[in-house]
């Protein structure tokens, strides 16, 4: 058949390329099984989900809410975690890949700008991640709200609150997003097709460009004996590589079936439906989403007057800045370059504490994002900690100014002094170490002794055996 096809030369060249063997690079291929889990779940929970707001009468196995008014979207999600054969392991297992989804191309993308990986000619690569990631969170988010409960509902009015700050379209665009006054009407059915079909494929298409420019750039590598700018040193697809990713796939499989069996999480049974006039106390987005909502609560209540439109608090914390995080991330490959002046083309990565400027560069910015997410969760703090929510808000707001100095000067002197370090010294013994008859070892040249004598006994512990 490969004669036929003309394909044999190319499909033995491409089974013998050489892809580098650390862990570090295995953080990519956790993203991509995720979300292949994510697919599998998703498709069967389309099966049996509503995408729509109409009002029903919930009259399900869960007594608590049975006689209860709720959207088909809630009642379908209840039907799925109650009344549909492991509906719920399905569900939670979707919800616990979206987190490892998100997750894993966070550690990801961390790995190659530590590493320098993001260099040229790798800069459309990382533009590429860096649409993933905002892909991801799209995911992520669109999901969370589908299922029109409390938790979820409190998150979509605070999305309704930020697009209607903006100025001069806002208040027409959430008409149109959600067809009508808060809450409309038409949020749930048009956000499903966005989640379950639009962000999905845009999704598979960049991954398949990630992976293509990967293939066609080949892969880096960590600097070491045998490995060059021009070489890859590690192990074949077929079959090394191969098997390895096979088995990768599996245990990540069955790491999220534990999770989804043994973990709950979005318990949407325990907010109920979506009521206009209740709020969750102590709310909390999933993680990935935490920083923005930080940005949200610390940023303080400042104002600027453009005519007669007012930009205020809400535009700055929840447009300008995510705006400004993810503009910096698209942008790195060039500033990098700009600041250093490296032009070069780079296949080899560098130790983070060979970059101090940049290792220092990107610790900081991951101190903004953590003071950010702990002032997402603020109030849980303040009540966690018996202290005032003002009290807290301000320590959190005063440490998100001085944090990131802090730690880009403590990050860039330990690369530094890490950097001056000798490492430690290849050393190899003077003498060589035999191994006697008797099954001992010891140094220097090998010196038999006389057997004993068939008259002398010999002990248990000369010979290695038990009497």
């Amino acid at each position: 058949m490969a004669g036929r096809l003309g394909a044999g030369s190319g499909l033995r060249s491409a089974l013998r390329k050489v892809f580098p063997n650390h862990f570090s690079f295995l953080w990519g291929e956790v993203a991509l099984y995720s979300f292949v889990v994510l697919i599998a779940t998703g498709i069967y929970l389309t099966l049996f989900f509503e995408g729509t707001q109409s009002e029903v009468t919930y009259s399900g196995s869960y007594e608590p809410l049975r006689g209860e008014e709720m959207s088909a979207a809630f009642a379908s999600v209840m039907r799925i975690s109650f009344d549909v054969k492991g509906g719920l392991l399905i569900r939670q297992m979707h919800h616990w890949a979206a987190l490892i989804f998100v997750g894993a191309i966070a550690v990801h993308m961390a790995r190659v700008f530590f590493t320098g990986a993001f260099r040229k000619p790798r800069e459309m690569n990382w533009v590429v991640g860096v649409l993933l990631l905002v892909l991801a969170l799209a995911a992520g988010l669109t999901g969370y709200s589908l299922p029109d409960d409390l938790l979820s509902g409190t998150g979509l009015r605070i999305i309704h609150a930020v697009i209607l700050a903006l100025p001069f379209v806002g208040e027409r665009l959430t008409y149109l997003l959600f067809g009508g006054e808060w809450p409309g009407t038409d949020i749930i059915g048009r956000l499903y097709p966005v989640h379950i079909l639009l962000i999905p494929a845009l999704i598979v298409a960049l991954l398949g460009v990630h992976l293509g420019l990967v293939w066609r750039q080949k892969h880096t590598q960590f600097r070491g004996a045998g490995r060059t700018e021009t070489n890859v040193v590690g192990e074949s697809v077929w079959p090394s590589f191969a098997m390895k990713s096979v088995g990768l796939q599996f245990m990540v499989a069955a790491v999220i079936t534990a999770m989804g069996a043994l973990f709950d999480v979005n318990a949407v049974w325990l907010y109920g439906p979506y009521d206009t006039g209740a709020a969750t106390s102590f709310s909390q987005p999933d993680w990935y989403i935490g920083f923005l909502e930080g940005s949200l609560r610390l940023f303080p209540p400042w104002e600027t007057r453009i005519g007669g439109f007012v930009i205020g608090q809400v535009v700055y914390s929840g447009v300008v800045i995510p705006s400004l995080i993810f503009g910096i991330l698209f942008a790195a490959p060039w500033i990098d370059r700009r600041l250093t002046g490296d032009h070069d083309e780079h296949h080899l990565l560098d130790r983070p504490r060979d970059a101090a400027g940049r290792s220092a560069t990107g610790v900081a910015a991951l101190t903004v994002v953590t003071v950010l997410f702990l002032g997402g969760s603020q109030d849980v703090i303040a009540g966690t900690l018996g202290m005032s929510l003002g009290l807290v808000t301000r320590l959190l707001q005063i440490l998100l100014l001085v944090a990131p100095p802090i730690a880009w000067y403590v990050t860039a002197r330990m690369c530094r002094v890490l950097a001056e370090r000798p490492g430690p010294e290849r050393t190899e013994r003077s003498e060589p170490i035999y191994r006697d008859s008797g099954g001992g070892y010891h140094s220097g040249p090998l010196v038999e002794k006389e057997p004993p004598q068939d008259h002398e006994q010999v002990p248990a512990e000369a010979t290695g055996r038990s009497t």
